[in-house]
């Protein structure tokens, strides 16, 4: 398959993505770190500093759908970019000076949630005036593989600066990551297609849930709302009690910590590299549900974890598996996604879906924290599994997709011809 150019504004806003993606899984891990060897804080606050961040923020955020719908996207992002790079400055001067406290990790939780859903939403509806439809799979698959060829290396790196230099240097690394983003947006000279005719308009009670009720009235959007927001939030309910798992209960190093989540990356990126291939032969419904399945199936190994070097290869190995099916499986469902939102409603119906799933996270990581304090963090590991057993049946059913096999040929329900996708997960 020919490598496809996609111009040099997209090249600037892939650069920018790659900064900022490179500089968040460079500080992969350093809240869960910072709680619990800095503050020295237990398994429920670790995951009500997640759970509260994420909650908070996604309440924040719930207006700025239709506010990014009605102003010029390239600023909205530059700007979101600069308020998480001041507010995570803020930790590492308030550590060097000895005078970090948990609320404050709260404080920079929640201001980061919140300006990532609305950098989410303008970014979504940017790129898609600079992707053609024909260009929208490969976009996705850039997106996807940059994503997990950051994930591999950074965690890795970042665990090695953490063991050497502390954690607070890898929340510097991850501040910079949205400078140089802000900077390569900033960079970026197309100007932006009918900017001269946005205009905020009063926000009305109704426009906040206009995104619930497009994604709810498009029958294959529906199921893959439900399956995604229950997906996600089981996974990264289980990541603050993986890192006191692995890193208080079980002993491992900050090293072996990110080398563990870091190596099986790989798989990530081979599967957003095979997920065009896999579509083209097929057919992306057929894909789509394949990948959906499988990548629910590996998470419960983890329950099994032990010490040592034998648990690290049973991490990597879950993750790996687990990781290149979603590599498949995310450009594939960003791509049908964007594809059928019409250009008007894409900040509403990101910023709905990224204000369910990150309230989903929220509401089961607290969940889970408070389980894995009356439990341990294993039995709760291994309860998010047995369920991520289900979620398949959430999923759209094979007989629902007759009338259209998923081929290339299908035609989205996107009003304009434009199509597009920043992030392809959840």
């Amino acid at each position: 398959m020919a490598r496809q150019e996609l111009g040099r504004s997209f090249g600037w806003l892939w650069s920018a993505f790659t900064a900022s993606t490179v500089g968040t899984w460079l500080g992969f891990g350093a809240f869960p770190l910072i709680a619990i060897q800095v503050l020295h804080v237990g398994p429920a606050a670790v995951s009500t500093l997640a759970a509260a961040g994420l909650a908070v923020g996604a309440l924040l955020a719930l207006p700025l759908g239709p506010w990014v719908d009605g102003r010029r996207k390239k600023p909205v992002m530059i700007v979101t970019d600069l308020v998480r790079f001041g507010a995570l400055l803020t930790i590492p001067a308030a550590y060097f000076a000895d005078r970090l406290t948990y609320t404050q990790l709260l404080v920079v939780s929640v201001t980061s949630a919140a300006a990532n859903i609305a950098f989410t939403a303008a970014g979504g509806a940017y790129l898609r005036r600079l992707v053609r439809p024909d260009q929208l799979l490969v976009a996705n698959g850039r997106f996807e593989s940059t994503t997990w060829t950051a994930t591999a290396v950074g965690p890795t790196l970042g665990g090695v600066a953490i063991t050497l230099l502390g954690p607070a240097v890898t929340v510097i690394a991850n501040a910079v990551g949205f400078l140089l983003s802000a900077l390569g947006i900033g960079a970026i000279r197309e100007k932006e297609a009918g900017s001269e005719r946005v205009r905020a308009e009063r926000l009305r009670a109704s426009d906040l849930v206009k995104g619930w009720t497009f994604i709810h009235a498009d029958r294959r959007l529906r199921p893959l709302f439900w399956n995604t927001v229950a997906v996600n939030a089981l996974i990264m309910a289980t990541e603050p009690l993986l890192a006191v798992l692995l890193l208080d209960d079980l002993g491992w190093e900050a090293w072996q910590y990110g080398l563990a989540f870091g190596l099986p990356c790989v798989g990530g990126f081979l599967g957003a590299q095979a997920a065009p291939r896999l579509e083209a032969r097929y057919g992306r419904r057929r894909v789509l549900i394949t990948s959906g399945v499988l990548r629910a199936l590996w998470p419960v190994g983890l329950f099994f974890v032990m010490p040592g070097y034998a648990g690290m290869v049973l991490v990597v190995v879950v993750e790996l598996v687990l990781i290149t099916c979603m590599g498949v499986f995310n450009p594939l469902f960003a791509t049908e996604r964007l594809q059928r939102v019409p250009a008007e409603r894409v900040g509403r119906v990101l910023v709905a879906w990224k204000v369910t799933s990150t309230g989903a996270i929220a509401a089961l990581t607290a969940l889970w924290g408070a389980l894995a304090a009356a439990t341990d963090a294993r039995i709760a590991i291994g309860v998010a599994g047995v369920l991520l057993l289900a979620t398949p049946l959430l999923l759209p059913r094979e007989d629902d997709q007759e009338k259209g096999k998923g081929k290339v040929g299908d035609q989205p329900r996107a009003t304009e011809p434009e199509a597009s996708a920043l992030t392809t997960r959840v």
